[in-house]
């Protein structure tokens, strides 16, 4: 089944040198766009990490340091990859919590101001694991009946897979609505703010800690209560993401104070 789209929505996949959300680098990303009216245009490339990829790494991706030594860095194809995503809502295999927060990494790092906060999330492996508990190669065997996965690994095989399984999703789940905002919905872990799941919403709407020994309290009341909370966690080993929420928070929280 065809997507049904309001506006364009991209699917991404990165294969890093870790699965280090705060530390890791892309060393290739590709992204299939698709658009309200059906076309479909790619953006993939590999990058040079600017840091030794792991060989355990390598042994699941394949890449190596001098298959990339001769690639562009993030800093110089970074401004092309927020120009092509720009106006999307974004998509992929456990993107979530992995792809999205890397990519957001990797700008934040360069000082290009991507607002993640406009755009829908859809996690086609959280759809896959509410309704079947597996992986994307099983999940692409049984959505769409084809003997194999190949190129598993690859960032552009396993795009093209993940857009693949969620439109046969769409047509194997009844219940699942054709519609962007519906299955972001249905995809979602919970209502993160931060991507890493540090802080997430109440049922109220309101910022609060999903972690340590505040957790379940509002982020504005803890850095009232607790100012040196807040420099804790800024030189605290935290996803960049994180700590710029937590500063539009402070920074917030003060206006409100002087108002």
């Amino acid at each position: 089944m065809d997507l049904n789209l309001k506006r364009p929505i991209a699917f991404l996949d990165l294969e890093t040198t870790g699965i280090n959300v705060a530390v890791d680098r892309i060393v290739e990303i590709s992204v299939l766009k698709i658009t309200p009216n059906g076309k479909e245009e790619w953006l993939s490339t590999r990058v040079n990490p600017e840091m030794p990829i792991p060989p355990k790494s390598t042994a699941i991706h394949g890449i190596r340091d001098e298959d990339v030594v001769k690639s562009p860095a993030f800093r110089e194809i970074g401004k092309n990859i927020a120009t092509f995503l720009e106006g999307c809502d974004l998509a992929g295999y456990n993107a979530v919590k992995f792809d999205i927060p890397v990519l957001a990494e990797e700008f934040l790092r360069v000082n290009i101001d991507f607002n993640f906060r406009k755009r829908r999330y859809v996690d086609v492996q959280v759809i896959f694991h509410k309704k079947e508990q597996r992986t994307l190669a099983a999940a692409y065997l049984s959505s769409t009946a084809r003997k194999d996965l190949a190129g598993a690994h690859g960032s552009k095989a396993d795009t093209a897979a993940t857009y693949e399984v969620l439109k046969s999703q769409l047509d194997q789940y009844k219940d699942l609505e054709n519609d962007v905002e519906k299955l972001a919905d249905f995809s979602s872990y919970n209502s993160i703010v931060d991507f890493a799941g540090r802080i997430i919403l109440d049922e109220k709407g309101i910022e609060i800690f999903n972690f340590g020994k505040h957790k379940g309290k509002p982020v504005e009341q803890v850095f009232r209560d607790e100012p040196s909370y807040y420099s804790w966690m800024m030189n605290g080993d935290f996803p960049l993401y994180t700590k710029k929420v937590l500063t539009e928070i402070k920074l917030r929280s003060f206006g409100k104070t002087q108002g």
